[in-house]
């Protein structure tokens, strides 16, 4: 499965926006009405992924990567079969799919994401 998207876990989330804007000349737009920024890296036609801010849960930095997979349950069973562990369950978010939060053996965090299943009647 591929990364398809970073969070950027913040103490102090507007100065880290503040920051990359500067630097990299990242977009940033507020999601819904939760404290979470999507961040535009640049153009959709260039490679990359786009990411998000958000505060940190333990007001600790990090940057977590998160990768789609087509099921999130058998995603889950192959971590925990590999030695790693689930830190967050299953999580709904609504009109757009699940994530859950994970761990590596050596505590590296790291997400997953299966998305809602593709209308059939929106153009093909």
């Amino acid at each position: 499965m591929r990364p398809i998207h970073f969070e950027c876990q913040s103490p102090d989330p507007a100065s880290t926006m503040e920051f990359f804007s500067k630097a990299l000349g990242w977009e940033f737009e507020g999601w819904h009405d939760f404290p979470y920024w999507l961040a535009t890296t640049g153009p959709e036609d260039q490679p990359g992924i786009n990411g998000a801010v958000m505060p940190a849960p333990d007001s600790q930095p990090r940057t977590v990567m998160v990768m789609e997979v087509p099921d999130i349950v058998q995603a889950l069973e192959g971590v925990t079969s590999a030695g790693g562990e689930m830190v967050l369950p299953v999580q709904d978010i609504p009109g757009v799919g699940q994530s859950a939060y994970c761990r590596d053996p050596q505590g590296l965090l790291f997400g997953l994401f299966q998305g809602l299943p593709a209308d059939p009647s929106e153009g093909s």
